[in-house]
This record gives C-alpha cells, sequence and structure tokens, in this order.
C-alpha cells in the first residue's frame, strides 16, 4: 500500500494511492482510521512531506564505501563503527518531494547530497530482538541527509550543518510491504546518475538499528529512522537538482537554490 500526507486546497490530510487517484483518509495510518469519499487525481494535489516524525532519528556512517571516501577527503584513515551508532535530525528541516532546497549565503561551497532509505515506525516497541524488529515498522521512504561539509566538521553539533531549513527532503510518500534487504538506492544530479547502491550491504541493517536502539529507547509510531548513504558525495549548486530513487518507493525529486 502507498501511503502520503496532501495538501488540497488549504487541508492537509493522509492518503492512499491507487494508481493515479489519492483517496483521503480520516485520521492516519498509526491509527484507526477511515477512508472517506473525497478521491482526487494525483496531479492535482500538493504532496507533503508523508510523516511529521515524533522523533526523527538518522543513522551515521553506516555504508563502508562513503566512510571510506569522507575519510580520504579528510587525509584520516577510515574507521568503521563497531555497533550501530543513532543521531537525530531535526524537524524544521523537512521538506516534501518538490520543494527547493535552500543554501544559505554564507555556506561554503560544500554542500552535498546524502540519499538515503527511511524505515518509518508503525508499532510502539521497546527491546524488540532483531528477528521481529521488522514487525515495527510500518513502511518506507526516500531522505536526501543534505550536509554542509564545514559546519558539520568546524561547529560543536551537527545543529546546522545537518539541520539547516530546507536541508531534509523526505518522500514522495510511504510504501508498505517492503523487504529492505532487496532494494537498491540510486542517485542523480542533473539526470546523471551519481551512485548506486545495495541497502543491504550497510554496515547495520534496519533489524539491527531497531533492536539496539529499542533497549534504551521506546521507538513510537511514525518515528523515522534515516539509514545512511553509500558512496562518495559531490557538492550541489544553485540550479542543480537531485533526485533519489528506489524503483519499489519512487523518486524524490528536489531542486536546489542559494540565497541571494
Amino acid at each position: 500500500m502507498k501511503w502520503c500526507r496532501f495538501q488540497s486546497g488549504s487541508n492537509v490530510a493522509y492518503g492512499v494511492i491507487e494508481g493515479d487517484r489519492v483517496t483521503a483518509v480520516a485520521g492516519s495510518p498509526f491509527e484507526s482510521h477511515t477512508r472517506t469519499a473525497t478521491s482526487v487525481p494525483l496531479s492535482g494535489v500538493k504532496l507533503d512531506v508523508p510523516v511529521i516524525p515524533p522523533t526523527f532519528y538518522a543513522a551515521g556512517v553506516n555504508y563502508r564505501e562513503h566512510v571510506t571516501e569522507m575519510a580520504h577527503r579528510r587525509g584520516v584513515k577510515p574507521e568503521f563503527p563497531p555497533q550501530a551508532d543513532v543521531g537525530y535530525r531535526a524537524n524544521n528541516a523537512l521538506i516534501p518531494t518538490g520543494e527547493a532546497i535552500v543554501i544559505p549565503k554564507d555556506a561554503t561551497e560544500l554542500v552535498q547530497y546524502e540519499g538515503e532509505l527511511v524505515a518509518v515506525i508503525g508499532k510502539q516497541c521497546k527491546r524488540v530482538s532483531e528477528a521481529r524488529a521488522l514487525d515495527h515498522v510500518f513502511g518506507y521512504t526516500l531522505g536526501n541527509d543534505v550536509s554542509e561539509r564545514t559546519w558539520q566538521r568546524g561547529d560543536r553539533t551537527f545543529w546546522r550543518g545537518k539541520n539547516t531549513d530546507t536541508f531534509k527532503p523526505m518522500g514522495p510518500w510511504i510504501v508498505t510491504g517492503l523487504d529492505p534487504d532487496a532494494l537498491r538506492v540510486t542517485i542523480r544530479l542533473n539526470g546523471k546518475e551519481m551512485f548506486t547502491y545495495a541497502v543491504k550491504d550497510a554496515i547495520f541493517g534496519v533489524r539491527t538499528f531497531i533492536s539496539r536502539m529499542s533497549q534504551y529507547l521506546t521507538l513510537y509510531p511514525g518515528d523515522v529512522l534515516w539509514m545512511g548513504t553509500d558512496g562518495a558525495t559531490e557538492n550541489m549548486k544553485d540550479g542543480d537538482v537531485v533526485e533519489v530513487e528506489v524503483p519499489e518507493i519512487g523518486v524524490l525529486r528536489n531542486p536546489v537554490v542559494r540565497e541571494r
């Protein structure tokens, strides 16, 4: 099933996408809900971020080639994490597919994409095993973990390097019933394929992250976990368009503009 959040007029609602139409839902996919009689063409609505997460988690340094490439650029030896570690991102940075990534005018040229699979939690979980971890996943969407590398390295935290407004495109919708290990992420810049990678090549997979996190944190419906990216990342500039695609999900597409 394919779920979205969409704007129709001044209203924002969850909807179920079937073919080229979306049916509005009363309630949310994470609680009791009912389909309404409102069905409109998908092309006639504005897609919003598919979920506003109670907590926004992000796996870091989770693919070997990405870790190696970023270490080489800094002139240091790559260090791979011994266990699944998670960080946080900020909801203020979320934008839907189609909206512009806005680079602040005082940012350096080192503003880069990171195309990622995003797991959306569907059921509250605490101290779950890896074997049962995916039982708590509602579905999957896509994210672009835009990063200003100079700020990322120089600031004490990621408060602006990762969390500047518009730096977290997510969407276009959530798809249920997928096996994350069967998925492949492709990243394009201005139509050119920059990198493609298999989700199963992660150092730690979705099961491992959810299980380990749940030993210490309670995960709630609607929480999101961005799973990290692989490969080298390149700079984005004013006028660019970046796309993140998983065929079983869709395409997250955002233009890039720099403040004047």
